[in-house]
């Protein structure tokens, strides 16, 4: 569990003083009485609020005026658990313009259930709205959404221009420090990673090719520091490099997993929907879950977010929470199969 939702940190943010909470909403901070599926575009809002500040704490389970402990009822608690990460990912990819990062878990105090999200700050903001979404259009396309002190709202000049200076500080310097080590090492002898064909080129058009058994010992690490130079991205490679002596190389490209399962996991039930006039989108994911094909390579792969990840589910079967599936069109094919038997 990430530390931002371990019990110790959210005993301190339930914490009381007499009968009411001791601490207040503010930027980092909401609280809600109950969870509520009808509820998910108000809830969206300040996800994309908090990631476009400095992330923060979405509880429920806190009655309001004046804020104090009741917990989650029973219907409440089983819709909060029931949630299910992968379409609540899809359903904000759809909504607004980048990935918001998010976590989830369930505390208990003195037997009293409360839901907790964790919404991390966003590292390419402004994060913003594409399309209207919710009940009476609460989410509309092209706002951005800012959290100032204890509320959610559209964002003022001072703060847009203010993320939008950052931006161009970040991109600016960024290129410096390529351009810098360009030059340290000499134009000729810098190559170009191509993770897209799997490939590193040089301005000669020199292929770096490398064993199949040497690549499932490459990591790279998007999130990490060297201490000599602190935040810079680093790439980590882990086994033995050797050289080819041959001439000709047969090389092996592996297809890039998006071009297998083209579809995300909405653009999948989008496509399931012109083509059987009729079904709701809940007959889709019931006929997923029924037939398990999350996760069946005949139908759908893991889009993971980071090699750590996958590696976990590969060693303990344990699936990190927000990891997308993607579809092919084997998949639309067989759940219309499976319609079209329902529907006679």
């Amino acid at each position: 569990m990430n530390e931002r939702l371990t019990p110790s940190t959210i005993d301190d943010l339930l914490r009381v003083s007499g009968e009411y909470l001791y601490h207040r909403e503010g930027q980092e901070l909401e609280f809600k009485e109950q969870f509520n599926r009808s509820g998910l575009a108000e809830y969206f809002k300040d996800f994309a609020a908090f990631a476009n500040n400095r992330g923060g704490y979405l509880i429920f389970g806190i009655k309001d005026s004046p804020r104090a402990r009741i917990g989650l009822t029973e219907k409440s608690l089983e819709q909060f658990e029931g949630i299910d990460a992968e379409r609540i990912t899809g359903f904000l990819l759809e909504i607004f313009s980048c990935a918001i990062h998010w976590e989830q878990s369930t505390h208990t105090v003195e037997n009293m259930k409360f839901g907790c999200f964790y919404i991390h700050e966003c590292r390419s903001k402004p994060i913003i709205a594409k399309i209207d979404h919710g009940k009476d259009n609460s989410i509309r396309n092209g706002e951005i959404y800012y959290r100032y002190g204890g509320r959610t709202q559209k964002i003022q000049f001072g703060e847009l221009q203010s993320i939008i200076n950052k931006r161009i500080e970040n991109n600016n310097q960024q290129w410096l420090n390529l351009v810098e080590r360009i030059k340290t090492s000499g134009p000729e002898n810098v190559a170009v990673y191509d993770m897209q064909q799997g490939t590193i080129e040089n301005g000669n058009n020199q292929v770096l090719l490398v064993d199949e058994a040497l690549v499932k010992q490459m990591n790279f690490i998007k999130e990490g520091e060297f201490n000599e130079v602190k935040g810079a991205k680093t790439l980590k490679l882990i086994g033995e490099v050797k050289p080819i002596d041959t001439v000709e190389v047969i090389k092996k490209v592996k297809e890039n997993l998006v071009k297998e399962y083209p579809l995300s996991a909405k653009e999948m039930v989008s496509e399931v929907k012109k083509k059987f006039a009729g079904v709701m989108e809940h007959e889709v994911w019931d006929i997923l879950k029924a037939n398990k094909i999350r996760g069946d390579s005949v139908y759908s792969a893991y889009n993971f977010r980071s090699k750590k990840h996958e590696d976990i589910y590969t060693t303990s079967g344990v699936l990190s929470k927000g990891t997308p599936c993607i579809f092919n069109n084997n998949c639309v094919e067989f759940i219309l199969k499976i319609l079209k038997t329902k529907r006679g």
